[in-house]
């Protein structure tokens, strides 16, 4: 059994496959095991909780898994020590999540592009057709992830407080979340996964699409990730399309193409959920 995992902070995609592409298991899904926000232990406990996983460890052969905040090796390494503990039989082979948006996103697998994932945090790389060059370490969402849903969980819940939403988005809004004050601060600064309850609210501009305001700020966030990420790559962007993975991306494609016209780069495709191109991807190479 092969196990092939796209993991961001809020949840894990897990898909278990033969060796020649032939699902075994109904997708898994778990929490997100983000190795920047939980620790190997946490990791260990909510793999081993999953009953399918559990009850198929011992014939797991190959473990091919994408994360987000795996991008040095220090955590990198915590996976993979996780992993090996549950999975005692398997190979274990750990990339951060950009490597599963450069598969399952590009043409043919030597094909040069820009990457980019908007879920619930963001991230942009160059792949040249062989190797992956990411010119900004992340430093996760208080300083980074512009665009993410984390982003504009935080931009929505900011202008509600400082009165920048329209009156009829501000009721919606309030009838919708809890926005009561030591609501939202408890499950920012008091409980785990602050990143992934501030993406939670990013649904809301999907369900508001229709609204000016809306359409702004989800502009105003591509343009902000445009200038700080994409634009790292401005020699690149002369030749190679800009392509995105990630529900944000994937939602929020016509801005984004948009943005691309204005500020001079081609936007390529969109893929929402990387998982389902990584099988072919690597059952073609066993």
């Amino acid at each position: 059994m092969i196990l092939i995992v796209d993991s961001g902070s809020t949840k894990s995609d897990w898909i278990a496959v033969d060796s020649n592409g032939n699902k075994l298991l109904e997708k898994i899904r778990t929490k997100g095991l983000n190795p920047n926000i939980i620790s190997e232990s946490k990791i260990k406990k909510i793999i081993k909780g999953d009953e399918d996983l559990k009850a198929n460890k011992k014939v797991v052969t190959h473990v091919f898994f994408y994360g987000a905040g795996c991008g040095t090796e220090k955590t990198r390494n915590i996976l993979k020590s996780a992993l090996e503990d549950v999975f005692k039989n398997a190979e274990v082979h750990v990339q951060e999540d950009t490597m599963a948006a450069v598969f399952a996103t590009i043409n043919n697998e030597s094909e040069a592009a820009v990457v980019c994932i908007l879920g619930t945090g963001s991230n942009c790389s160059y792949y040249d057709g062989k190797e992956l060059h990411q010119r900004v370490n992340s430093l996760g969402y208080i300083i980074m992830d512009d665009a993410s849903g984390n982003y504009y969980g935080r931009q929505l819940i900011r202008d509600y407080y400082f009165n920048r939403m329209p009156e009829n988005i501000k009721i919606a809004f309030e009838s919708k979340y809890n926005m009561d004050t030591d609501y939202i601060k408890y499950n920012i600064y008091k409980k785990p996964n602050p990143n992934a309850y501030l993406a939670h609210f990013a649904e809301f501009m999907f369900l508001n699409k229709d609204s000016e305001y809306i359409i702004n700020l989800i502009k105003d966030g591509i343009r902000l990730f445009t200038k700080t990420m994409i634009m790292q790559y401005k020699e690149e962007l002369k030749t190679v399309p800009v392509h995105f993975a990630g529900s944000i991306a994937y939602f929020a494609q016509d801005q984004i193409k948009e943005v691309a016209q204005e500020m001079g780069f081609v936007a390529g495709n969109f893929e929402r959920r990387p998982i389902e191109g990584l099988v072919a991807f690597h059952t073609s190479k066993l």
